[in-house]
């Protein structure tokens, strides 16, 4: 008896969101997407009940916008564990431990989707209870506890409860988007953090914000409240380039420059010609794009970082701020590693970390360069081969294009009409492309954390949202054209 027939009765009585029977209008797809992206930023400033807001520490960090998590909200494990599971499926199918075949197998099709939502609900507890129970990142209120007469511990099982409450809605909001709304789910929730800070760093004063945005420093300089210095002193650039509370010129240059290379990476493809053997005249094009993959394995890398940085913030937590076999020093209460193994994998999120000549090096310049030289190497190695994984893993594989192609009555003008020869003319393209597609994204969400961006945003979320927000844009725009083109809709499906 395989693992397939043990899990089977559990895996397909996995909760789900009923798939529309029909087709649903593009209206009452937007607004289903409208409805639950509001229901995610409500849920975002739903604080924990029985949570001490003073004393809770920010987990993530600058990784929370990359996860859409709201710290200290019911949202606090946001899209990690739905990540953490997909990374954890991606590796078991590309070393083909799971022996299901998702293609053309509805049953391991069914198996495989209770799989992704058991191993969710496992990571929202292997995240969850540390982070409650172990940490002591998100303390209980000891006046909570007063309250009800309880001890901290039941205020901490409170806590947990409602952050695992928080993780299973955010898996069935994904899911609601994906059959009934535009778009994913997972990408939304991303734009939507990314795009707020984005903008509570243009326009954000002391008055709506803990620090002034870009126009309102920009408005200090000009009225003079606000000192720049002699401007091509230095200290005088500095202070309008890279200075967090200055100008910051170059954030929002690397700003405006991560959004033009997306879109113009978006744009660029290798256009294969295809035509109808059944109807003369009907020719189109499959695009293969330089980003093939899309930007959304960087959210596997990335939380596959943030994974490794919450571990050692666990064990400093437990063992002190000196971890044994030299595997990191922290400062502090745990909150970054100053040496040691885990600040070698920590990635370069500002300028200040590597800039050692603005405040003056905390730590020798050759552990910066090694420091860079591995987060670097993670991104390029790791955008490649998550890249890979992904394109397997969603059908967009040589072998899975061949046979779409093939059975939508399409052909390679000049080839025989085969899908193996289909298959062989997209092996000249697709895993190149993959490749090199997925290690440009890594070098590019590097470079903008290493400039830095508006809004303290991660070059990694910037990357991802003008990415999501693009296709979303292709997206509905195909929408719009299968609603006036109803024909179109019954060809393609």
């Amino acid at each position: 008896m395989s693992w397939k027939d043990t899990a089977e009765p559990l895996l397909v009585r996995m909760p789900a969101v009923r798939r529309p029977e029909g087709h649903v209008p593009f209206k009452r797809k937007l607004l289903w997407t409208a409805g639950v992206l509001v229901l995610y930023f409500f849920l975002t400033n739903v604080k924990l009940f029985g949570l001490d807001i003073d004393a809770s520490q920010n987990i993530f960090g600058r990784f929370g916008s990359i996860l859409a998590s709201g710290q200290g909200s019911i949202m606090q494990l946001g899209i990690g564990p739905i990540v953490t599971a997909s990374i954890v499926l991606q590796l078991l199918g590309g070393a083909d431990l799971l022996g299901l075949d998702t293609q053309n197998d509805p049953r391991d099709q069914i198996l495989y989707q209770g799989l992704q939502k058991l191993l969710v609900l496992v990571m929202i507890c292997l995240t969850g209870l540390p982070m409650v129970f172990a940490g002591n990142f998100l303390p209980p209120d000891q006046a909570v506890a007063s309250t009800l007469g309880v001890g901290t511990t039941a205020v901490q099982g409170l806590i947990f409860a409602q952050i695992f409450v928080g993780g299973v809605l955010i898996l069935f909001m994904d899911e609601v988007i994906s059959k009934w709304g535009v778009g994913s789910g997972i990408g939304l929730f991303i734009v939507a953090g990314v795009s707020q800070r984005l903008l509570g760093g243009v326009l954000s004063t002391p008055f709506i914000g803990n620090q002034s945005g870009i126009l309102h420093t920009w408005f200090l300089f000009a009225t003079g409240e606000r000192a720049i210095g002699p401007v091509l002193a230095p200290q005088g650039l500095q202070t309008l380039f890279v200075t967090p509370g200055g100008g910051r010129l170059l954030a929002l240059i690397t700003t405006i420059l991560i959004f033009a290379v997306v879109v113009y990476a978006e744009s660029v493809r290798v256009e294969i010609p295809l035509s109808n053997a059944r109807v003369k005249g009907a020719r189109g094009r499959f695009p293969v794009k330089l980003i093939y993959a899309s930007v959304l394995p960087m959210i596997l890398v990335r939380a596959l970082q943030a994974n490794i940085q919450f571990l050692g913030r666990i064990l400093c937590s437990q063992v002190g701020n000196t971890l044994p076999f030299g595997l990191g020093t922290y400062g502090g209460q745990c909150s970054q590693p100053t040496g040691g193994l885990f600040y070698f994998l920590a990635p370069i999120q500002a300028p200040g970390d590597w800039m050692w000549w603005l405040q003056g090096a905390t730590q020798p310049i050759w552990q910066i360069l090694i420091r860079i030289g591995i987060d670097l190497t993670f991104m390029l190695v790791g955008g490649a081969v998550f890249a890979i994984f992904w394109v397997e893993t969603t059908d967009m594989g040589p072998e899975a294009t061949a046979q779409q192609i093939h059975n939508s009555g399409m052909q390679i003008p000049g080839f025989r009409q085969n899908v193996g020869v289909i298959e062989k003319v997209l092996e000249r393209y697709i895993p190149q492309v993959t490749v090199i597609g997925g290690a440009l994204v890594g070098l590019l969400a590097v470079l903008a954390n290493m400039m830095g961006t508006i809004g303290g945003v991660s070059g990694t979320g910037l990357l991802l949202t003008v990415s999501i927000t693009y296709k979303l844009y292709e997206e509905i725009a195909e929408e719009q054209l299968m609603e006036m083109h109803p024909m179109m809709r019954q060809m393609f499906g």
